[in-house]
């Protein structure tokens, strides 16, 4: 499929009460307001295609852009493009998932993960905690750096309170992750999640909550999931 064929199809898609929650969410224009459920029916129809992906990641639409990171070949990606793409993010959906997905899937979430939460830009750093999260969810434990996930626990622990909003947010994603997929640091983050306790984020308009990490932890050994790990981040 062609770039103008793609945005024909992302608009036929498009709902006016998509957009409205979207909205609320953070979503900014333009972009058509469509489906994360639509989406995955034009992605069957493309599959991959990386040179599409960079045409749909360039318009600036928040759907196209969304698009751009399930079609993408994490095979061909590469950190300038990542670089790229978290700087010119509309928002959250964008910079806190599709770009960390598609890091995580072409093996540089670590690498870039790393650089961006030292960002002063808030969209960037939370993206990076985002990309840190995601490679938990699909790195081989035995490939981990445990010294430095523990020291970026310490930092979490002492300054997630005075964090920017989405920060915090993406820092508490964050330890639920380690928590989550590093069976051996399991007791520490829910440690740490009691010390920290209630975080504040404004999440606009919308019903939506901070996950509380010790006991969404808890739940994941209950269920006999932790260490689980997913084959692609992307989702």
């Amino acid at each position: 499929m062609k770039l103008k064929e793609v945005m024909k199809e992302l608009e036929s898609y498009g709902s006016e009460s998509i957009k409205n929650i979207f909205v609320k969410h953070g979503a900014t224009e333009p972009f058509f307001g469509v489906k994360v459920g639509d989406m995955k029916i034009i992605q069957k129809k493309i599959k991959t295609d990386h040179e599409l992906a960079i045409e749909l990641y360039n318009t600036g639409n928040g759907d196209a852009m969304y698009l751009a990171g399930l079609i993408a070949d994490e095979k061909k990606m590469d950190r300038k493009t990542l670089d790229d793409w978290v700087n010119k993010a509309s928002w959250y959906m964008i910079s806190e998932f599709t770009v960390p997905w598609i890091a995580a899937d072409s093996g540089l979430a670590w690498e870039a993960g790393m650089d961006w939460i030292n960002n002063k830009e808030e969209k960037i750093a939370a993206a990076g905690w985002a990309a840190l999260s995601s490679h938990l969810s699909v790195c081989d434990n035995s490939e981990l750096d445990i010294k430095a996930l523990k020291a970026l626990l310490t930092r979490i622990e002492k300054n997630i309170h005075d964090s920017p909003n989405r920060v915090r947010y993406t820092m508490n994603g964050f330890l639920i992750a380690v928590g989550s997929y590093v069976p051996e640091l399991s007791d520490a983050c829910q440690e740490i999640a009691r010390k920290i306790g209630k975080i504040d984020v404004n999440l606009g308009e919308t019903s939506c909550k901070v996950p509380d990490a010790e006991s969404y932890i808890q739940k994941i050994l209950d269920k006999g999931y932790q260490g689980k790990k997913r084959k692609m981040a992307r989702c």
